[in-house]
């Protein structure tokens, strides 16, 4: 039982727990991997010090940014539905001959006999509330807004983000500097992305290969970046 509440948990907020934590990969390995990119220039050793003070700045002023973006971000999103969903209502209880034809020519589009289509459109048009739901769907592409709380998303995507995140600069926390240091980094980082493609998967079912794959060539791909990033403005020291 508990088991499966967990697993429904992390089901409900599958995308804030992997938007949080790949960002908070990618976005503390790859101080790491500017600094590398900066000292493989042959700029001084910039030292332990620096990539965790960097790391733990950016993971703290990130991690809050995007707690709170994803909290302002959901709140538009329902208000703007809510605003759509009255002005929907509003057309349909006005003219509601005219909603049920345009919602009879969705329903043939999906297959639905023309008889048929006509016959469920009239009935459906009898609540402007359902066919205001109808219409921003299939008129406007517009889906209703997850129902969970928005501040459980926000705090979500921040804890994920931070736990997830902290994993690029635990080796150069816990452990003292040596030159494989950098090196146990990328392996905790590649670590932890695979488990993020693996909790996708175990929530989806998509292809295994697929979800850790992906998640691996986008990490990989920005870590790419920052290296050549902080390799690049080294050079012009």
């Amino acid at each position: 039982m508990p088991m499966t509440a967990a697993r429904d948990t992390i089901r409900d907020y599958l995308k804030q727990i992997v938007y949080g934590g790949n960002d908070g990969i990618i976005t503390t390995f790859a101080v790491v991997a500017g600094f590398a990119g900066a000292e493989a220039q042959g700029t001084a050793a910039i030292g332990t010090l620096a990539v965790v003070i960097f790391g733990i700045a950016n993971l703290a002023a990130d991690g809050v940014s995007m707690g709170l973006g994803e909290f302002l971000s959901g709140r538009s999103n329902r208000d703007l539905y809510a605003t759509r969903h009255v002005e929907a209502e509003q057309i349909a209880s006005a003219n509601p001959d005219a909603a049920a034809d345009r919602l009879a020519e969705h329903l043939i589009g999906q297959g639905l006999a023309v008889e048929d289509a006509r016959h469920t459109a009239d009935h459906l048009a009898t609540s402007p509330t359902l066919m205001a739901d109808l219409s921003l769907r299939y008129d406007h592409g517009m889906e209703a807004p997850e129902a969970h709380n928005l501040g459980m998303r926000a705090l979500m995507t921040f804890l994920s983000f931070i736990a997830f995140g902290a994993i690029p600069i635990l080796p150069f926390i816990v452990a003292s500097e040596t030159a494989a240091t950098a090196g146990i980094s990328v392996l905790a980082t590649a670590t932890a992305l695979t488990l993020l493609g693996v909790l996708r998967w175990s929530v989806t079912r998509e292809t295994l290969v697929r979800c850790v794959g992906e998640t691996l060539a986008v990490g990989g791909f920005c870590a790419a970046l920052a290296y050549g990033a902080g390799h690049l403005v080294a050079g012009f020291g």
